[in-house]
């Protein structure tokens, strides 16, 4: 590789970084091509991208985005998952391919501008994800409509219930 065509991956490496939400850093040493194929399918799914680059490159791009705090992590054969979509369910791809396979290492990672460790990674991949989260806040945001509603369909069955007693005590008598 030229130095042009490193100074173009680093300003495209930059640009990606920008946008993403989190960025996940790898060893992917041991593990063959139909594995790798199989976990970049995986992540594109989740709506990320998998990535082999050089540590040095990958400093120089992340220099001035988020991703600055994954310098420690930077160290012998790297990969790095980037998230462009839900960063949750790109975490949960790496670490159920990693359970499945020892051979991938989750180093640590960046989401947004806050540093993750394995353990960060891993508790982040547990979470649910933003759907269920949108969905248990929609519920209840919904739940006091719904109580009110059923408060004042109880009034007014309590009402008919209370007239209709009385016709039937007035057709007694």
């Amino acid at each position: 590789m030229n130095r042009t065509e490193k100074s173009e991956l680093v300003e495209r490496l930059h640009g990606e970084l920008k946008d993403t939400k989190a960025v996940f850093v790898t060893d992917y040493m041991g593990l063959t091509v139909e594995e790798i194929s199989q976990l970049r399918g995986n992540i594109k799914a989740a709506g990320g991208k998998y990535q082999v680059v050089k540590n040095t490159l990958l400093k120089r791009a992340s220099e001035g985005t988020g991703a600055t705090g994954l310098a420690p992590y930077l160290e012998g054969p790297t990969a790095v998952a980037m998230a462009f979509a839900d960063p949750v369910a790109l975490a949960k791809v790496l670490v159920d391919f990693a359970k499945k396979n020892e051979k991938l290492e989750i180093q640590g990672g960046v989401l947004g501008e806050q540093v993750l460790n394995l353990q960060d990674v891993r508790d982040l991949a547990t979470m649910p994800s933003r759907e269920v989260l949108l969905a248990r806040l929609l519920g209840t945001l919904n739940a006091p409509a719904t109580n009110l509603a059923g408060v004042c369909a109880a009034m007014v069955r309590q009402l008919l219930y209370a007239l209709k007693a009385i016709e039937e005590k007035k057709n007694q008598a």
